[in-house]
């Protein structure tokens, strides 16, 4: 069995989209729930409070996606973190980090604006995953290779070699993260707090977030690794460390999805960030800001995607991997008859919420 989980994270370039940068999900009305600090309107989602597909946050800003392509923002603005440049059309990925942001394009491009390095070094194109540190950047290629760009002040632009057969990124303040096709953990950068000291065994990882000195991984049994700094808490994931199907971190707290849709928040909490409204159900997806924290919510449930009946890791899997080569027994959950992005991401939907 392992090794069918392995081969198919192979196969998925795409998985990068997921969770570091971006938190997704798809279909239906997606509506943005935004809780603790908002003295700066960061949890202030702009209305209509719908048709959101992904969540993204930087400290004192947020990020939503809508299912048309359309990037929202609100926030802090005092470095236009939250001024999405034109056209805003056809993003498929949003990331934040302290003052800047950073868009995905449909087309392979990456945007960035804000306080930010700037838009990824030439060629801008083929990326598929995007994730944003305090003043680095980082954009993972179609072809399993990892760009970063920014400041380096703690290498954490210097991507061990070799650069190759990576299937996620994520980044912390000042470190960065990336998932390697065999489900292993490479980690560079800051390693002040033990951030980059993957715990072992290294092995079947299927998620990554970071926070500002701290690191989180979701492993494929539905646990939860922490490394790093735990000076508030941040790595101590309350108990029952099971059934989580995705991470999100602030720099000081961490955040968890389970696998019916609950969310578990833990770490410093002093503005509220760690209180997930109710009622606690129906969550998606997730994000950290700084002293905020934001879930999508979307109702919507799709078949499974394998012949045993049971909505799975394995019908995540596999249907993640056809869409990655475009196969045609991609499961089609939208109307159209196209292998998709949008079907990607609400097949995600209901593996997250756990339906029949």
């Amino acid at each position: 069995m392992r090794k069918k989980i392995i081969s198919l994270v192979c196969g998925c370039m795409i998985m990068g989209l997921l969770v570091p940068a971006t938190a997704w999900a798809q279909g239906g009305a997606g509506s943005i729930e935004a809780w603790g600090q908002n003295q700066l309107g960061q949890g202030s989602v702009p209305p209509p409070n719908a048709n959101f597909v992904a969540v993204a946050s930087g400290h004192n800003h947020s990020l939503g996606l809508k299912a048309n392509g359309d990037a929202v923002a609100w926030g802090s603005n005092n470095h236009g973190q939250s001024n999405v440049p034109a056209p805003n059309t056809d993003f498929v990925a949003l990331a934040a980090a302290w003052d800047h942001s950073l868009g995905l394009k449909a087309d392979g491009s990456i945007v960035s604006w804000g306080d930010s390095p700037g838009n990824p070094p030439t060629p801008n194109s083929n990326f598929v995953a995007i994730a944003a540190g305090r003043g680095h950047s980082l954009g993972l290629k179609d072809d399993g290779s990892i760009v970063a760009w920014g400041s380096n002040a703690f290498g954490q632009l210097n991507v061990p070699t070799p650069n190759t057969d990576f299937v996620a990124v994520a980044a912390g303040w000042h470190h960065s993260l990336g998932l390697k096709a065999d489900a292993s953990v490479v980690a560079w950068g800051n390693n002040e707090r033990g951030q980059l000291n993957v715990p072992t065994p290294n092995t079947d990882f299927v998620m990554l977030a970071g926070g500002a000195w701290h690191s989180l991984g979701v492993k494929v049994g539905g646990s939860i690794a922490a490394w790093g700094w735990n000076n508030v808490n941040q790595l101590n994931i309350p108990a029952p460390n099971a059934d989580f199907v995705a991470v999100a971190s602030g720099p000081w707290h961490s955040l968890g999805l389970k696998r019916h849709r609950s969310i578990v928040a833990w770490g410093f909490g002093s503005a509220g960030q760690l209180n997930v409204p109710a009622p606690n159900t129906d969550f998606v997806a997730l994000a950290g800001g700084g002293e905020h924290s934001l879930g999508l919510k979307n109702l919507t449930c799709y078949p499974d995607c394998d012949p045993n009946g049971i909505l799975d890791i394995f019908d995540f899997l596999c249907f993640q991997n056809s869409f990655v080569l475009g196969e045609p027994y991609a499961c089609d959950c939208d109307p159209d008859p196209a292998c998709d992005l949008f079907d990607f991401l609400c097949f995600q939907n209901a593996f997250v919420a756990g339906c029949p």
